[in-house]
């Protein structure tokens, strides 16, 4: 095939040839290359995103500017090498921004466990699909209009069809990332038999202002005029909105069941900011005001709180604090003393390891130490092992048939639960391990059996029998002593630590017994 110049007549057309001579000058081309990525990464890591893309504004601002910046320094350095100069300029730039910056997903590069591997995939790894998948496209078109331009550009061959097609898939990949991005997350419709809307239900998701910024909230319930009950998720950092909307489906029946994804959590993670006033307090503040508003919003005197793990030690502080806001707290899971639990079960973890001669797992608890630990990883690590100490137990067929159905739906955590965009959906992991690396802390100082010895509303436990000897005595202990206006243990079986989803029939009865009490 003969070879020619690509339009060859089109540079002495342009205005912009004139900036010929200047591009000629290897060390400005260079410069400029390497400025374009500095000063956009400087200007998003400083004003718009400290961490990264975690709104889906946010991400589809990473995929503009990362097109942008490309297309700039290709321009400039009018080569393709701007595919490794722009990049790494681009991520240098955010990785200094990111000495200053804590959490799992944005400290240094850390291989060591699958929670640190996984944290370097939500954070830099996503940031970095968003951005440099369009930067390299935008590098590729403005070095091939930078040649164009100055009539440098290659010569025509089968190689031009090559970069064609690789330049043709790269704009439908980006596309495809814009669309996802931009798509917002949704809740399913309330719907009878024949898949029609219940009349006067309520199937939505909302975003709220609470004194820790817009946190999110899902609202399910066949009446609107029913008894409201807000549910507190555990963790803390663990976002169950697509779950709940599975599990609490009777109990909507019955109720207006509210979800809330807290502060840093889920769809509520761009509220992390600033970490310094993510405290267990201000999270009980945030408790309150949105009881605050539920109770308004549905014109009732008081709501029911229940919570699950880490939402138990919330509902009981929340409750606590303002009693008037609530008919009665429904605890599961039900924490007392997380030091003292972390504790116990680390020597319980170790007694198992003895026996069982597994050396591994003794050397790598010996070497974390007793718990508090000062790595996020060491808790982490340590958490997936609770497996080894609970006693084994089956789910009622109807949770277990449930969970199986929609977990091929869901995914693990549920992050392909149709509640979250696509940026959302990597939150609901990055949060869990930002707002436990906050808060879990905290709690090393909370112990109920001396903070709170009376509580001013009625107050149920909900216990698993497949629950953790360490988590599960502390709660014994404490509601043996607790004085309440009313309490209630309830035991059952086929549950362990998640007992009010997994029992979620039983949290329905116990609910409407409180409610016809009433």
């Amino acid at each position: 095939m003969s070879e020619q110049l690509e339009h060859p007549s089109y540079a002495s057309k342009s205005p912009l040839a004139a900036l010929a001579p200047l591009w000629d000058r290897r060390p400005m081309r260079i410069a400029t290359a390497v400025a374009i990525p500095a000063l956009a990464a400087l200007a998003l890591a400083v004003l718009v995103m400290p961490r990264g893309p975690i709104t889906a504004g946010q991400g589809l601002t990473a995929i503009a500017v990362g097109f942008l910046v490309g297309a700039g320094s290709g321009f400039a350095l009018r080569s393709r090498w701007a595919m490794l100069v722009a990049p790494v300029v681009f991520a240098a730039v955010f990785e200094l921004r990111w000495l200053g910056v804590d959490g799992p997903t944005v400290d240094g590069f850390r291989l060591d466990g699958g929670y640190a591997v996984l944290a370097l995939l939500l954070g830099r790894g996503f940031f970095g699909f968003l951005a440099f998948t369009p930067m390299l496209l935008g590098v590729a078109a403005g070095a091939a209009e930078a040649r164009r331009l100055t009539g440098t550009g290659r010569r025509v061959g089968s190689g031009l069809w090559v970069r064609r097609s690789f330049a043709a898939l790269g704009t439908l990949i980006v596309v495809a990332l814009v669309v996802l991005v931009a798509r917002p997350g949704t809740t399913a419709e309330l719907t009878r038999p024949d898949g029609e809307p219940v009349a006067g239900s309520i199937a939505t998701l909302e975003q709220v202002g609470l004194p820790g910024g817009d946190q999110w909230i899902s609202i399910r319930g066949h009446d609107v005029d029913a008894p409201v009950l807000l549910y507190l998720h555990g963790g803390p950092g663990q976002s169950g909105l697509p779950f709940t909307r599975f599990l609490f489906a009777d109990l909507a029946r019955d109720f207006v069941v509210v979800d809330w994804d807290q502060r840093g959590v889920g769809k509520s993670h761009a509220a992390l900011e600033p970490t310094s006033t993510l405290t267990v307090d201000s999270i009980v503040g945030d408790t309150v005001a949105l009881s605050e508003y539920l109770r308004e919003r549905f014109d009732e005197e008081r709501i029911y709180l229940a919570g699950t793990s880490w939402g138990s030690t919330l509902g009981v502080l929340a409750a606590e604090r303002r009693p008037d806001l609530f008919h009665a707290l429904v605890g599961g899971g039900q924490m007392v003393s997380q030091r003292e639990t972390d504790v116990r079960i680390y020597r319980d973890l170790l007694a198992h390891a003895t026996r069982a001669g597994d050396g591994t797992l003794a050397e790598k608890l010996r070497s974390f130490g007793e718990p508090p630990y000062d790595d996020v990883f060491a808790n982490a690590y340590v958490m997936e092992q609770y497996e080894l100490l609970a006693p084994e137990y089956e789910l009622l067929p109807s949770v277990e048939r449930l969970g199986a159905d929609h977990f091929r739906e869901l995914g693990p955590w549920g992050v392909l639960g149709r509640e979250y965009d696509l940026v959302e959906k990597v939150n609901v992991l990055r949060g869990l391990m930002e707002t436990f690396a906050v808060v879990y802390p905290q709690l090393q100082g909370i112990d109920f059996r001396r903070d709170v010895e009376r509580l001013e509303v009625p107050y149920v436990m909900l216990r698993g029998t497949s629950e953790l000897a360490a988590r599960d005595d502390l709660a014994v202990e404490w509601f043996e002593q607790l004085e309440a206006p009313s309490k209630r243990m309830v035991t059952l079986d086929h549950a362990g630590h998640a007992v009010l989803t997994e029992r979620a029939d039983a949290l329905r009865a116990v609910l409407r017994d409180l409610e016809a009490a009433r």
